[in-house]
């Protein structure tokens, strides 16, 4: 699964503490966590980022990183005391202009006190100097900062920005970014948003601007030598698309399946309405990972992904995002079913689009693929816990509830929901009951029972139980039992029962399935 920090007992205690009314919590220090049952030291309390300002200096040869961070942030409880998640050294830290006291604590905490109180509503201003090596920064066993052979790259999920930035990382907290990186000609640097850039004395600066909300680990940094190309798409919205020089044999397969970017969007707002940012596009380093990211508005997509060939339906998934967990993020990480389950979702759309298997025959299919005694059906999509939180039951699971909710209410509501929530919901957080309570309100009925069915009950749900949608398999199939983390692509044994013909586009979305397969 994707890496994460190890959540300390302290850190545990501390999120007991969370459920205190903030009344009655410490007077004056802003907790060291936001209260997230999956990772209870992300994020921090006590204040609400409004802005990130990053200015960086980085030297590929020797890994050294030199930056400030500006932030812009609310007060929303008396602070003698805050934290910022951050691992790398400090060198300085300011508060409202004036020079403030600075500790590294636990995994990932800086705690920082203030030459004054600061009263709940006011203004902050954080300045935070550091220089450091982030490949050589571990916690826990673990690096978000990915060395290349030209530079480096960190985009990770849930944890990433503690590498490059100071932040209160946590999706709640959203903010508009402006990062600027400076580096030697000839090698490029890629974050979100939109691009200028200048060059002098041998160096260039490359200037990222993102003024739509953004959660933090949706941030990405990737430096390095790319082929880099700016374009529009035909309504106008910039697009940057970029590849490092060396992808070798997968290079072709790459730009093949992320040139089409800009086609793929404009779909997509056919189901999902208006694409939600000024300008969109992605990038493919040369790094070994396996994983795609969908890092707001520039997607990270690791060169393994077109190991096979070119493969749009990684760039269908991670564009989708951009309305589902983007635009419209998790309250908490428990809610991932809004993030994957779309996406996955999405991909079955695009089969129909491309001819190659309808949503329907894909939930048939799927339903058929995992016998009951699976694992497959132990994972609730709904709330999945940290450990099985990108498991493929997840993604496959979690794209059949979305289908049982189309057959339950109907293509017209169905549609209308699918189109109305992102823009509702626009640059938000939500969590799965909200999503429950707008599709009954467009729909008109009661969805308890499917969304118990399909979501938090563990077991293979029995055609014709409360909730389930019409149409789908009604028994399992006598194959064996693939991996519940990582199912086989392979088709079923010929002749065994009651299995639906393979969809043509099965192999090629099973190919997608370490999408957000963080191991290195």
């Amino acid at each position: 699964m994707r890496k994460r920090l190890i959540v300390s007992a302290a850190a545990g205690a501390l999120a007991l503490l969370l459920s205190v009314p903030a009344s009655a919590a410490q007077a004056g220090q802003g907790a060291a966590g936001i209260g997230d049952s999956y990772y209870p030291n992300a994020g921090n309390g006590g204040y609400d980022v409004s802005h990130y300002d990053i200015r960086l200096k980085y030297q590929p040869v020797t890994d050294e990183l030199e930056g400030t961070a500006t932030l812009l942030a609310t007060a929303t409880q008396d602070l003698t005391r805050f934290n910022l998640d951050f691992v790398l050294k400090v060198n300085e830290v300011l508060v409202n202009g004036r020079p403030a006291r600075f500790a590294a604590t636990g995994d990932q905490e800086l705690e920082i006190t203030p030459a004054r109180t600061i009263d709940r509503g006011s203004r902050i201003t954080v300045v935070v100097r550091y220089a450091d090596k982030p490949g050589e920064v571990e916690r826990g066993g673990y690096s978000a900062w990915i060395r290349t052979p030209d530079g480096g790259v960190v985009a990770n999920e849930p944890e990433g920005s503690a590498w490059w930035y100071p932040s209160n990382d946590h999706p709640t907290d959203k903010a508009s970014f402006d990062v600027s990186v400076l580096v030697p000609d000839g090698t490029q640097a890629i974050s979100n948003g939109t691009l200028t850039q200048s060059s002098r004395a041998g160096w260039t600066r490359y200037n990222w601007r993102q003024p739509k909300p953004q959660a933090t680990y949706l941030a990405t940094l990737a430096i390095g030598r790319f082929d880099l190309y700016t374009d529009t798409t035909a309504g106008g919205l910039p697009v940057t698309t970029a590849y490092s020089k060396d992808l070798g044999e997968n290079d072709g397969a790459a730009r093949a399946s992320v040139e089409r970017t800009g086609e793929i969007a404009d779909w997509l707002s056919g189901y999902f309405g208006p694409y939600p940012f000024g300008s969109l596009g992605g990038y493919v380093p040369n790094v070994r990972t396996g994983y795609a990211l969908e890092t707001q508005t520039q997607i990270f997509y690791s060169p393994a992904q077109f190991a096979r060939g070119a493969n749009t339906g990684v760039v269908v998934h991670e564009l989708a995002h951009q309305w589902y967990g983007d635009s419209v993020s998790v309250q908490r990480w428990s809610d991932i079913w809004l993030n994957e389950g779309f996406a996955r979702y999405s991909q079955w759309l695009w089969s129909e689009h491309e001819n190659e298997g309808t949503a329907q025959e894909l939930a048939d299919y799927v339903y058929a693929f995992y016998p009951a005694d699976n694992a497959f059906w132990t994972v609730k999509p709904g709330d999945p816990g940290a450990d099985h939180q990108f498991a493929a039951a997840v993604y496959d699971r979690g794209a059949l509830a979305v289908q049982a909710l189309r057959n339950t209410v109907g293509d017209d509501k169905f549609f209308r929901i699918l189109k109305g929530w992102p823009t509702e919901r626009k640059y938000g957080n939500a969590t799965v009951q909200q999503f429950q309570a707008y599709a009954e309100r467009i729909s008109g009925k009661p969805l308890g029972g499917l969304f118990n069915t399909w979501l938090f009950t563990v077991g293979k749900p029995a055609v014709g139980s409360s909730g389930v949608a019409a149409g789908v398999a009604s028994s399992a199939p006598s194959f064996g039992a693939p991996s519940a983390t990582a199912p086989s692509a392979a088709a079923p044994a010929s002749g065994a029962a009651d299995v639906p013909p393979e969809p043509k586009s099965w192999k090629k979305i099973q190919e997608t399935n370490a999408v957000h397969d963080h191991r290195g």
